[in-house]
């Protein structure tokens, strides 16, 4: 069975349940990257995902890899980094740079699937209010981020970098520290990663993952720039 062609103009997804099982999860083709497009995406657990030279793929994995404030794993080494503070975290102060790092970082061996078109759709989404980042300074230097969608109490992880040990790692717990305080109970990420598991991530059905999704998007959105707490950036264990 051919995968549906989305036209442009017309905003919506066919059925989750019509995702392929190899590839896992493609669902469809086409559409636009539009902040409509992707925000109707998100909101039914779909994301793109595509590369340089082909068209906008439309994908929802089953199993899907979620990461919940409780399930958090700082390892002891983890833990030293933060108590150091070393680091600067900052939230939605350099958007596009953290968007292009990650890029970057990933445009080695087989290229990256962050295109430039990607990185303008999300930024177009930032400047909306409804895409994030976390940055980690040292020294003024940019050398760790993340970036994801939010929507009600569901943050949608995209792409994180490091250009030094862990600061990655460094974004998402503090990340995570932020939007438990605003009442998140669920952080998308995609797909397995090793990266990921090592934080306590864990797969789950794609049925149970879209009957969370479908109650926590129900929330209101927490739209505009972000910022870090003062307490949570004070907190250090």
């Amino acid at each position: 069975m051919p995968l549906p062609w989305l036209e442009p103009e017309d905003i919506g997804f066919p059925p989750i349940e019509l995702a392929l099982v190899e590839p896992n999860g493609l669902l469809a083709i086409g559409g636009s990257l539009d902040p409509e497009w992707l925000l109707c995406a998100y909101s039914q657990g779909i994301f793109p995902w595509y590369e340089d030279g082909q068209p906008i793929l439309w994908w929802s994995p089953d199993p899907r890899l979620i990461l919940t404030p409780g399930l958090l794993k700082v390892s002891r080494s983890l833990k030293r980094l933060i108590k150091k503070q070393s680091y600067e975290i900052t939230f939605d102060t350099a958007f596009r740079d953290v968007i292009r790092n990650c890029a970057e970082s990933r445009s080695e061996g087989a290229g990256t699937w962050i295109t430039d078109q990607m990185q303008a759709a999300y930024s177009v989404l930032h400047d909306k209010g409804y895409a994030h980042s976390v940055e980690v300074w040292a020294s003024g230097e940019l050398v760790g981020g993340l970036y994801g969608v939010a929507l009600g109490k569901v943050f949608f992880g995209e792409s994180m970098f490091s250009k030094e040990d862990n600061t990655s790692k460094l974004a998402l717990v503090y990340l995570i520290r932020q939007i438990s305080s605003w009442g998140f109970e669920l952080i998308d990420c995609q797909v397995s990663s090793d990266h990921l598991l090592t934080l306590g991530a864990i797969e789950i059905s794609r049925s149970e993952f879209l009957q969370g999704l479908n109650k926590l998007v129900q929330f209101e959105d927490k739209i505009g720039n972000w910022s870090l707490d003062v307490n949570v950036a004070a907190h250090d264990n």
